[in-house]
């Protein structure tokens, strides 16, 4: 049976090994890569798989008793409590030199998060948050949006895959405008959850996603004061869910009442 880790000891083993990885990233950022396709719209490069086995290197030697899900090598003997890792969320616009990508860490037990970690190489900000104690960006405390209507938001989405799921995400930003300020596509879930967790973008929502993408994001959120609800269930959402909405309360009861009759939301 294995061992739930302390918090602190955990967050301080996935920052580490965020800043080791993401040490790589920055380094190989401006360099030829090798990129190769794990599906149509899906790159992978051999940053990612060199970052994800030095996280796995990192987490074995300071917990070798708890395994770990990434991206690139699968499951690796990961059960109840595990590593959910990411080496580099936003491969595409990492691939492409666009400037915007991060790590992605968490330990999870079973569908709960207990620590999460975000780095953004580039800009070296480091998003936090260890179950129960907050949520912080290079150490100071961050927040959701305290935006009381969507007229005033900022409103931040990814596509993913190519897909038809895509289509109607387009289509019910379409029938919300122009009732908001503006809108993003960024290209990274996870830096979309943690600048919803810091309030730079008032609501963020995502259909197609996996552990990896979500996992620290879920929990940075909900240590900021926010809500992360399941795409379908309307509940919240756990590292399972296929997709997500996260925001503020107020905010999110605002987004599903003006949009509940999309597609978007069905299976």
């Amino acid at each position: 049976m294995t061992t739930t880790p302390s918090l602190s000891s955990a967050l301080q083993a996935g920052i580490a090994a965020a800043r080791e990885a993401g040490a790589l990233a920055r380094q190989r950022f401006a360099t030829a890569k090798e990129v190769s396709h794990k599906g149509r719209h899906d790159l992978v490069t051999d940053v990612d798989v060199e970052a994800e086995r030095r996280i796995r290197a990192a987490l074995g030697h300071a917990f070798p008793g708890i395994g770990v899900e990434g991206e690139e090598m699968g499951g690796d003997g990961a059960g109840e409590v595990r590593w959910v890792v990411d080496p580099i969320d936003g491969t595409r616009n990492y691939a492409s030199g666009i400037p915007h990508f991060c790590v992605s860490i968490a330990l999870a037990q079973g569908d709960d998060v207990l620590v999460g970690v975000i780095y953004d190489p580039l800009r070296d900000e480091l998003f936090s948050t260890a179950k129960g104690q907050g949520a912080f960006l290079n150490g100071q405390p961050m927040h959701v949006s305290p935006k009381a209507s969507l007229e005033e938001c900022i409103l931040s989405f990814d596509i993913g895959n190519m897909n038809p799921k895509g289509a109607q995400a387009l289509g019910l930003v379409l029938g919300l405008w122009p009732g908001m300020q503006s809108l993003r596509i960024m290209g990274s879930a996870a830096l979309g959850l943690a600048y919803a967790a810091c309030g730079r973008v008032d609501l963020y929502f995502h259909h197609s996603l996996y552990p990896w993408d979500v996992a620290s994001g879920l929990l940075l959120v909900r240590e900021a004061g926010g809500e992360v609800l399941d795409r379908v269930t309307g509940k919240a959402a756990g590292v399972s869910c296929q997709g997500l909405l996260a925001s503020s309360r107020p905010l999110l009861e605002e987004f599903l009442n003006l949009t509940k009759e999309s597609e978007w939301y069905t299976v």
